[in-house]
Formats: structure tokens, sequence, C-alpha cells
């Protein structure tokens, strides 16, 4: 299943997940910081979504309170509910 989101406060404007049966196989995302967003897009491939939730929930970018991280942990947050 296809899951797109749109970020808050952060760089990035689009995230798309391809979600099978609670892992997500690939990630995309339009904007932000290409090679970090890549790189963790393809570390995300294979995880289970409560696994991505926890490790990237609440990270901070800069001085900002949130980050691409934490706005990908949100968006999983929100596809569960």
């Amino acid at each position: 299943m296809e899951y797109r989101y749109q970020p808050k406060g952060v760089c990035a404007k689009e995230f798309c997940f391809q979600i099978e049966d609670g892992v997500i196989t690939n990630v995309e995302v339009q904007g932000g910081c290409p090679g970090n967003l890549l790189g963790i897009g393809k570390l995300l491939t294979g995880k289970k979504l409560e696994e991505v939730i926890a490790m990237f929930r609440g990270l901070s970018c800069a001085e900002r309170p949130t980050s691409c991280p934490d706005q990908m942990a949100q968006a999983l947050e929100q596809y569960l509910t």
C-alpha cells in the first residue's frame, strides 16, 4: 500500500511510503537533503513500522523542534491509526 504524508516544519515536502504487512518496502522523499534522505530511505527498507517510530520519534534538527526522521515517525503513527 502507498501512503503519502506532507511533513510540517522541515525542508522535505512529501514522504511516500510503500508498506506491506506492517513493513516498509520503499521510501521516497520530495525536497529536503537528498543524500541524507536517500540513505534514510534505504535504511528503513525492511523495517517494521513500530521499530522506525521508536527510533525516530522526538529527534530534532538544529533549533527546530522536529526533523525529517521525527516527521516520518509521526507519519507512520498516523498511518497506524
